[in-house]
């Protein structure tokens, strides 16, 4: 790709511009050069994380509600069901259809088809 070939030989003699807001700029810009080549070279790649930022926000807030959750074991218990119904909207399931279709599948389960219970199995 022309263009960022050129800003590349923009970017590798103005690296060292001393601590300024610049070079702070062109240090982040260098080290994630591998990410940046990727996301315009596959169009599929997103920009940015916001999605998954946006999906996990609700269990940052809530940390320090569940605080208390009455042992650690009833949080890993918690943990793990927060994790079934972001996994369910994330795949544009329904989280209710789908935490009841685990949860009724689940005790019959061998250990070694567990994954017959993912989302997309």
């Amino acid at each position: 790709m022309p263009a960022l070939e050129t800003f590349r030989h923009w970017l590798d003699p103005h690296h060292a511009l001393g601590n300024s807001g610049l070079a702070k700029a062109i240090a982040y810009t260098r080290r994630r050069w591998p990410a940046l080549a990727r996301v315009l070279d596959d169009g599929a790649c997103p920009l940015d994380n916001n999605p998954v930022e946006n999906a996990i926000r609700p269990i940052a807030i809530g940390r320090k509600n569940w605080l208390f959750a009455g042992s650690e074991s009833a949080g890993r218990r918690a943990a793990a069901i927060m994790s079934l119904l972001a996994t369910a909207k994330a795949n544009g399931i329904e989280p209710h259809a789908r935490l009841t279709d685990v949860l009724t599948r689940l005790p019959t389960t061998r250990d070694h088809d567990i994954d017959s219970l993912l989302p997309l199995a």
